[in-house]
């Protein structure tokens, strides 16, 4: 016996390796198990032609022995086994895979499901273990051989006595560091964590010896250890077994045990695609968000599985934003046990698979809002915000996306609609979707702008959220129909002889609105007479870009030093009596005309719900009027 070097390999290689491949150590029990079950394929795939293999199909398994007093930990499988020449080229060389050779010799016969393809998953056995020792035994061979090495410095190969055929790998589990417990993987509920974590759908019967503290029979308070052979894992994954086989209760369940959530799904979709991408695919559309669902602290993402074996809890890269509610897996034939975050985002077929996951997903809510609209309505109340966002971030990249997928409530009822309801009963006339903000729909119909918009036969959209607005603004239009908001100054539902008969009107009392405007300072941009307000005396109106509204949301966003001006205009009912008391105030009495500019400034500003920027000011005035 003589040590040997790795061919390709330093220390440095191989703590690079494990670094950057692996992200937590406990991913070396998914790996080993993984390797386990790829030598009971091979051995299982060998005796379809070779009666001689002698053990049947569910003979076979993968044991998981635990020694606390030695710090052991082994992983027995009866699978195919190493010759010597084979422990010594695939475990004596980085990233050289008899599995990936095994897979591409026989690519071309069916049931050949081979988990790891590139040999490095074994080495993860380093992140926890000093010292690793493989004894195998090929079939067909009645010699058996030692494998072992305590790292980078190289690796023995020996003869050895076994029995049977089949591999054991022995890890000597390293003793605690400061800052690391490696306890853990000696304790036999963490070891079983790990495997339902991670390998719960290997197809092969994980078994261990579960010790539990058990009553002595006819003596009372007194346990004794009690042994039991458990099978850890539970085999077949419900995601491939056909949708005719799988109840809505086995859905529901499989969901809240996976997912944590009391409640069943609002929608489930299952589905199996193969091509350019094969994989299958179970997710869920939960009916309410988890507590922490719209803080920074929540973590989208899939579960992301290669062939049965858990490679990641949460993909994030498989799901957009504005689907970020979608709970559930992703299991594909075609990515690599062995890969990292990093490599991942950059992966072909993950970004071929996340863009037919986007599909489905939009295709299942557009079936919902269709077929169920209760349901729909209620995932909307529960999600639609983001739905929203999704508009509203990357510059409206994907509002096409979304848009169809919006539902506002209305003046027609109150009730839901899409855009697309509305626009299809919108009249010949309409030239507009008009819509209005506010905190509820009942201080909405309050505003004044409210009255001359329904009286003309046009609905309006009710936005309550505080992305409503924005989400509308980078929407810019639906159908060839662009958004108004009724409170924006460009509204104007007059003929073209009433807007010219307002424009004199405006033009004859100038002087007047500027005096007013002047009173009441920089807090507004103009004051105007306008035809708009049927019964109400007074309104608060935007000009450009910003509303009040979306004033309101902008400045009350934390870390915004600047605050966000809305170009404000009070306008005036032309057909109001308090218009001729202005007009004669302008004439008699400026000061006391500076006062009525103030007080309607309040007034208009607590209609829009701004509130009155000087509430002791405001009620003086009312007070000294009064009492004129």
């Amino acid at each position: 016996m003589r040590t040997k070097q790795f061919k390709s390999e330093s220390k440095k290689l191989m703590d690079m390796m494990i670094n950057s491949i692996y992200t937590h150590k406990e991913i070396f029990l998914r790996e080993l198990i993984s390797n386990a079950s790829d030598a009971l394929d091979k051995l299982y795939f060998m005796s379809l032609t070779d009666s001689n293999v002698g053990i049947a199909p569910d003979e076979f398994e993968i044991r998981l022995e635990l020694d606390k007093e030695s710090r052991t930990l082994k992983i027995t499988d009866n699978g195919c086994g190493m010759t010597e020449e084979e422990l010594d080229k695939n475990l004596g060389t980085i990233a050289k895979s008899g599995s990936f050779n095994f897979k591409q010799e026989n690519e071309k016969t069916e049931n050949v499901d081979i988990i790891g393809q590139f040999g490095v998953g074994f080495y993860s056995a380093f992140m926890v273990s000093d010292d690793v020792t493989v004894e195998s035994r090929a079939y067909g061979s009645s010699e058996a051989f030692r494998w072992h090495s305590e790292g980078a410095e190289g690796y023995t190969v020996e003869p050895c006595d076994k029995d049977s055929v089949g591999t054991v790998i022995t890890l000597h589990i390293k003793d605690n560091a400061e800052d690391e417990n490696y306890d853990e993987f000696l304790d036999q509920y963490r070891i079983s964590a790990l495997v339902k974590k991670y390998s719960d759908y290997i197809r092969h019967p994980i078994k261990m010896n579960f010790t539990t503290k058990q009553p002595v029979e006819g003596k009372e308070g007194e346990y004794e250890d009690k042994t039991e052979l458990r099978t850890l894992n539970s085999m077949v994954p419900l995601w491939k077994k056909a949708k005719n086989e799988i109840t809505n209760e086995e859905y529901g369940n499989f969901y809240k045990d996976k997912f944590y959530d009391y409640n069943d799904p609002a929608r489930v979709i299952h589905y199996k695609t193969e091509g350019q991408a094969t994989y299958n695919a179970l997710l869920f559309i939960p009916k309410q968000p988890p507590f922490d669902y719209y803080t920074k602290e929540f973590e989208k993402g899939l579960q992301l599985y290669s062939k049965g074996v858990l490679i990641m809890d949460k993909c994030a890269d498989l799901l957009p934003d504005y689907f970020s509610f979608v709970k559930g897996l992703v299991d594909s034939e075609d990515l690599s046990l062995n890969i990292s975050r990093e490599m991942l985002q950059h992966d072909n077929q993950l970004k071929l698979i996340a863009k037919t996951l986007e599909k489905k997903i939009k295709g299942e809510l557009e079936k919902m809002l269709k077929d169920d609209r209760e349901a729909y309505e209620e995932f909307f109340k529960a999600f639609g915000i983001q739905l929203k966002f999704g508009i509203y971030n990357d510059y409206g990249m994907h509002k096409d996306v979304l848009k169809d997928l919006l539902i506002f409530r209305t003046s027609n009822d109150k009730k839901y609609a899409t855009l697309k309801e509305y626009k299809e009963r919108m009249p010949e006339s309409q030239e507009n979707i008009y819509y209005a903000c506010g905190e509820t729909d009942e201080k909405i119909e309050m505003l004044p702008q409210t009255d001359a918009v329904k009286e003309k036969g046009y609905e309006i959209l009710y936005l309550t959220e505080n992305v409503d607005e924005f989400a509308l603004r980078m929407l810019m239009e639906y159908d060839g129909k662009k958004f108004m908001n009724i409170c924006d100054d460009a509204l104007n539902l007059d003929s073209e002889d009433e807007k010219k008969a307002l424009e004199t009107e405006n033009e004859n009392f100038k002087d007047m609105f500027t005096a007013m405007k002047e009173s009441i300072g920089d807090k507004i941009n103009a004051v105007r007479f306008t035809a708009k307000l049927k019964k109400h005396p007074v309104c608060l109106t935007s000009e450009g870009g910003i509303s009040l509204e979306m004033e309101k949301t902008l400045n009350s966003m934390p870390g915004g030093n600047d605050k966000i001006k809305a170009q404000l205009v009070l306008e005036i009912n032309a057909e109001h009596p308090l218009a001729e008391k202005l007009k004669s105030l302008y004439e008699e009495d400026k000061e006391t005309l500076g006062k009525y500019a103030k007080l309607l400034y309040g007034e208009a500003c607590l209609i829009s719900g701004a509130g009155v920027p000087d509430p002791v000011e405001h009620s003086n005035l009312v007070c000294e009027l009064m009492t004129k």
